[in-house]
């Protein structure tokens, strides 16, 4: 996984060998949950996760039940229920020591505890702690240097600057792309490196170099679609079509929200859904001629989804959007009022 990509055939075909031998001997399900999850059938990997809770909590296993509650935390993630998920990253992380879990880097490529703590970060900013999303994340590149991992490093770091991304810290994303370059030149991570590019493309998309930002973003585009990685897609096309959208480019960009969506709800990005129909309201206004009945529609869609989610991060971008289109048309008090109950 960390040299050839997730999607990889030699990933598979390992994994498909550990399907058998799980069904050969009373194993416990967590070979079953990572094939189902690399192959994006999330839906089934949640049951395989739920069986592993169930597994260790009969055996009172505590190793197994760091793992169960890590499987099913970032399962609920990308399945879009970012509440019930961050409990279980949390409970994981508690459970976790570095001496006896480490090892279980070999079945996930980077070290459980530092997955776990970048997947906590995801969940706190999406939930609207955006300042305890640094801490978890600071603390996930602490355990990786202590462990002196190279991909677990690598991992950090990248994770780091897909939050700080989510930030809109541009300095603070550059400086950790560099450390990603580094870190994936020096040990052959390829993905990473193309994510750290991507990013890096975003960077200078930002500063006004948006036709070289955009170039770079496609061009480490072009890798992990083809080698059939869905995860993490949704989050790349979302990032690529809001420049797009703000460079006037908008039909280039609501393509890629239109593949963005099915590949969310099929790969596990279902986290994303709020954001995306966001984008797409969005760029659809930056069209020549918008078109704010179809706009409109989709940033309460938005709002709608974030709400059910109970993602506040998605929901505050979802009133600001919906809020500027109010007063536009000049729904003052209306716009007020609706981000004045989020933003509360």
């Amino acid at each position: 996984m960390a040299t050839r990509g997730v999607a990889a055939p030699e990933v598979e075909q390992t994994y498909v060998r550990l399907q058998a031998l799980a069904h050969q001997v009373e194993e416990s399900p967590r070979g079953l949950w990572l094939f189902y999850s690399m192959r994006g059938e999330i839906e089934t990997a949640r049951e395989f996760g739920a069986q592993l809770m169930d597994f260790a909590q009969r055996r009172h296993d505590a190793s197994l039940l760091f793992e169960a509650h890590m499987v099913l935390g970032i399962t609920l993630f990308r399945l879009g229920e970012v509440l019930p998920a961050r409990t279980h990253l949390e409970q994981g992380t508690a459970l976790y020591e570095p001496t006896q879990h480490h090892a279980q880097a070999c079945l996930y490529a980077a070290d459980p505890g530092v997955i776990l703590l970048c997947y906590a970060a995801r969940a706190l900013w999406l939930l609207g702690y955006p300042a305890q999303a640094v801490k978890r994340s600071h603390a996930a590149l602490t355990l990786a240097d202590q462990l002196s991992h190279p991909f677990s490093q690598a991992y950090a770091v990248t994770w780091t600057a897909f939050l700080q991304q989510l930030r809109r810290d541009r300095p603070a994303v550059e400086a950790r792309v560099e450390a990603v370059g580094r870190l994936s030149t020096a040990h052959g991570f390829p993905f990473l490196a193309e994510a750290g590019a991507f990013l890096q493309g975003w960077a200078r998309a930002e500063q006004g170099q948006r036709e070289a930002g955009m170039a770079q973003m496609a061009q480490a585009l072009v890798g992990p679609r083809a080698a059939g990685v869905d995860q993490g897609l949704p989050y790349w096309l979302a990032l690529l079509a809001e420049v797009y959208g703000q460079s006037a480019q908008t039909e280039e960009g609501l393509a890629l929200l239109s593949e963005a969506l099915p590949v969310a709800d099929k790969a596990g990005g279902r986290y994303w859904a709020a954001e995306l129909y966001r984008l797409t309201g969005v760029v659809l206004l930056h069209q020549p001629a918008p078109d704010v009945t179809q706009a409109e529609t989709w940033l309460t869609q938005a709002l709608a989804m974030a709400r059910q989610q109970q993602v506040k991060s998605w929901e505050l971008r979802a009133t600001l959007s919906l809020s500027r289109l109010w007063q536009q048309q000049g729904k003052h008090d209306e716009a007020r009022q609706l981000l004045t109950e989020v933003y509360g």
